[in-house]
């Protein structure tokens, strides 16, 4: 077996999910999923097929989008996950009802920051093992740093 770290790429001001779900259906319950949820959200839906073609299944609303979510899918090549690359919408908005999608097994992230793909090869094929969302803790917040994690919350609109 090899490992391998995949970094993902995606425009500044997007955010992406990444899991595994187990069937074909999965991009179109997907894309009702998220445009039920955040009417006017652009985003695209990459599924890679772990059976029959093994195709990578694309849906969307923005092309920019779905190219950017096909690019992370075939650079990962694992079967059977999915990546959404989300704008103008927060994973917080879409996670709840991606998670209860009744072909999803595991979300692995959902993130704004960098973010890496272990995904470990045998001869069968390629799966995701974890991902690296991010950066390492620096320290433990501080009054200032709490006072400015609310004031961002209320800034986005999260809370009153």
């Amino acid at each position: 077996m090899e490992l391998e770290s995949v970094r993902a790429e995606f425009p500044e001001g997007t955010n992406i999910i990444i899991g595994a779900a187990h069937f074909i259906k999965t991009v179109e319950d997907l894309y009702e999923i998220i445009i039920s949820s955040v009417p006017g959200a652009r985003f695209g839906i990459a599924f890679s097929e772990a059976s029959g073609p093994c195709l990578v299944r694309v849906e969307g609303t923005d092309e920019e989008m779905k190219r950017c979510a096909v690019r992370n899918s075939t650079a990962i090549g694992a079967g059977h996950c999915f990546v959404i690359v989300l704008k103008d919408a927060y994973p917080v908005n879409v996670l709840n009802a991606v998670k209860s999608c009744q072909e999803v097994c595991t979300v692995w992230c959902a993130t704004a920051n960098p973010l890496e793909v272990i995904v470990a090869k045998t001869a069968q094929g390629r799966g995701i093992i974890g991902t690296i969302d991010g950066y390492s803790p620096k320290g433990v917040e501080d009054e200032d740093a709490r006072k400015a994690r609310k004031e961002l919350l209320r800034k986005f609109g999260y809370k009153l």
